[in-house]
């Protein structure tokens, strides 16, 4: 259990019959070396006493929010922990996560919460299966947090089917899998590309892209989360990544998302280039604001530098890359060409065609493309879902 040796958990105890199971989960989480801090909601409290979850935690519990205590808290709980698990999960909390209806502390906390979130549902098998908390689990699973699944047995109910928590010792074993992966990718280096690029027309118009750079930085954070140390190399974007293991740099166009990828793949061990590159761009950008004075005007356009192809021939034996392609029609013909042009390992296809992917999304669905024409294709998923089956594709490779 060396996996849980010093990990911060934060567990979420809601209203459930299965709240008695609470205290062995607890007592495990501490004999496996974690520091287990609980959050109980004040329907929690009437199956399980915080005196005796206090007691196995050997911290306070907390459950009120209206306290001065445990409002300071709870952004500082969000940030503190390497992962929030709730369990067990009523119907009822779940659909509060889901809608981000934060009335109380552990709602609050899941939302101020940076790590990964784990969830372990609860409840007889007609709520279950009833099609709101379906679309609930479903929702929350696209935000990027992961479903405990639950077991099949005798329900409180007196009805036999699915909807009992998972049991302590699976969620332990699930969460020392999770913490064990932290290491897979410890010592290698890794370069991501991300965003659109802007290239100038004059100083304040540019030909540019729908990109907003939420797949790449999903990939960045997840080879971070498995130990690597990732150059994100980020083109004009609102996002802001927050992962110690990450080094941002910050460009704006093609040429220099090209410098800057240049600069740093000798030194990685791979490379995901995810980003969307303009391929052209304007031979002459004009110094000044240009006048609406004429009643047409043509820019001649010139090629931008080919990121993707100077990577691909600077690549050495044992560095592993992979590319992108977004395409609106011969899709796997074309991923497979652009493949062999550019050397890459294996290539992301997504088509605009699929609703749900592409660009502005928060979820996408992608075929991977591999050497000998292998292909593997995946359902949609959230991004940040997403980036763990390429990455999973990648380690494949490493290993």
């Amino acid at each position: 259990m060396a996996s849980l040796q010093g990990k911060r958990i934060i567990l979420g105890i809601t209203g459930s019959i299965a709240a008695y199971k609470a205290a062995h989960l607890t007592r495990l989480l501490v004999k496996a070396g974690a520091e287990v801090q609980i959050l109980m909601t004040r329907a929690a409290t009437d199956f399980i006493t915080p005196l005796t979850l206090s007691t196995l935690s050997r911290h306070p519990v907390l459950s009120d929010i209206h306290s001065e205590e445990s409002w300071n808290n709870h952004v500082e709980l969000g940030l503190w922990a390497d992962a929030l698990v709730l369990a067990p999960l009523t119907a009822t909390t779940l659909a509060k996560l889901a809608t981000g209806l934060a009335d109380n502390l552990l709602v609050a906390t899941y939302l101020s919460a940076r790590c990964p979130v784990f969830f372990a549902p609860a409840m007889d098998l007609d709520m279950w299966k009833h099609p709101s908390t379906q679309r609930n689990v479903q929702l929350l699973q696209s935000y990027g947090n992961r479903m405990i699944p639950v077991g099949y047995g005798e329900l409180a109910s007196g009805l036999t089917g699915e909807g009992r928590m998972a049991e302590p010792e699976e969620i332990v074993a699930l969460l020392e899998d999770f913490f064990r992966e932290e290491s897979v990718l410890a010592g290698k280096r890794a370069l991501v590309t991300a965003g659109p690029t802007y290239e100038a027309i004059d100083p304040v118009r540019f030909i540019g892209n729908y990109s907003s750079g939420k797949m790449g930085l999903a990939l960045a954070e997840r080879l971070a989360n498995l130990g690597a140390q990732v150059e994100l190399v980020l083109g004009p974007s609102s996002l802001d990544p927050v992962h110690p293991n990450i080094h941002l740099r910050r460009v704006r166009s093609a040429q220099e998302m090209y410098e800057a990828s240049l600069e740093v793949f000798e030194q990685v061990d791979m490379a995901i280039l995810s980003a969307a590159v303009a391929d052209y761009r304007p031979a002459h950008p004009a110094g000044e604001k240009i006048k609406k004075d004429k009643a047409e005007m043509s820019i001649r356009l010139e090629p931008t530098p080919d990121i993707a192809a100077a990577l691909g021939a600077r690549k050495k034996p044992g560095q592993i890359l992979v590319g992108f392609a977004l395409e609106t029609e011969n899709e796997l013909e074309n991923a497979r060409a652009k493949r062999r042009k550019k050397n890459f390992d294996f290539i992301v296809l997504n088509s605009l065609r699929d609703a749900g992917a592409g660009f502005h999304h928060d979820t996408n669905k992608i075929t991977l493309v591999f050497e000998d024409n292998k292909t593997e294709e995946f359902q949609l998923k959230s991004k940040q879902a997403v980036a763990e089956d390429i990455v999973a594709a990648l380690i494949r490779l490493v290993s």
